[in-house]
């Protein structure tokens, strides 16, 4: 799983698989589910993500991976 957020035009991706997305459906303003072609979810995109998550804080809690951090 991979977040991504670009703090220029302020969308967070939150990369579930690696799967394509062949399909994506809007379920509340600004936030978008993505699929594949076998209807599994690949991703959510949270559009003015600032004002809808709270960015400042990640707390990641006995996830059964490596956790591995890119600067910007």
């Amino acid at each position: 799983m991979k977040l991504n957020y670009y703090p220029e035009t302020d969308p967070l991706y939150i990369d579930l698989s690696g799967n394509t997305s062949v399909e994506s459906k809007e379920i509340s303003d600004g936030i978008i589910l993505d699929y594949d072609a076998s209807g599994n979810l690949v991703g959510i995109d949270i559009d003015n993500a600032s004002n809808k998550v709270q960015l400042k804080e990640l707390i990641l809690s006995r996830l059964p991976s490596d956790v591995h951090t890119v600067e910007a």
